[in-house]
């Protein structure tokens, strides 16, 4: 499992809308060749602000969208379901970093950024 890229930030003030949530977020794919039951794993950032992935498995190869706010899950797109409000964005514009953890909690990957940009292929 590997965190492929995050996206914390668009162009233009943040509104705080639920469009302007869901363009923010991270994309974790399942570099191995099986797939993988992701059910209890954990995605954070730096302030313990926390997804936790619902029943899913994972195809070999396949990526998911973490979106920061709501929708309807499907096997390619999920939603964390914060927000609406500017208070709910979850990856800082300033610096952070996306943390992916299995479900006993053991360290898997992660992701770091600066306060420059809006995006990073990790």
């Amino acid at each position: 499992m590997q965190i492929y890229s995050v996206v914390w930030d668009l162009a233009g003030s943040d509104s705080g809308t639920n469009w302007h949530l869901n363009q923010e977020f991270v994309r974790i794919k399942n570099t191995s060749r099986v797939a993988i039951n992701v059910t209890g794993y954990r995605l954070h950032d730096q302030a313990g602000w926390t997804y936790r992935f619902p029943q899913t498995t994972m195809a070999a190869g396949q990526t998911v969208y973490v979106h920061t706010g709501k929708g309807t899950n499907n096997p390619w797109h999920r939603y964390w379901g914060r927000g609406p409000g500017r208070g709910a964005y979850v990856w800082n514009n300033t610096g952070d970093n996306a943390t992916l953890r299995d479900n006993l909690g053991r360290y898997l990957d992660n992701c770091s950024w600066g306060d420059s940009g809006t995006w990073k292929r990790c």
